[in-house]
């Protein structure tokens, strides 16, 4: 039985990790679901600091993936003027 602490259990990020999976960076994203998966083993193991340092990785993929997607976004809509809105003249 894992000891008892006072902390809280930290925030998995699963849900956040999924939808920046599909919505902006696969790569980063996939690491985040990796972080985010083993945050409750961690915790239920009582290896509460490891499940803090899974938590605290898993939530930083996650904003680099969200940095990622928009950064893409960014980039794609600036080829899109350049190149001259899509053909329009």
């Amino acid at each position: 039985q894992p000891p008892v602490t006072n902390n809280p259990k930290p925030d998995n990020w699963l849900v956040w990790a999924i939808l920046s999976t599909i919505l902006c960076c696969l790569p980063l994203g996939i690491v985040s679901i990796i972080y985010a998966t083993k945050v409750d083993n961690l915790w239920n193991s009582g290896q509460q600091e490891e499940a803090l340092k899974a938590s605290n990785m898993a939530r930083l993929f996650f904003f680099l993936a969200l940095g990622g997607g928009v950064l893409a976004l960014i980039i794609s809509g600036l080829a899109s003027m350049m190149i001259g809105g899509g053909g329009y003249y």
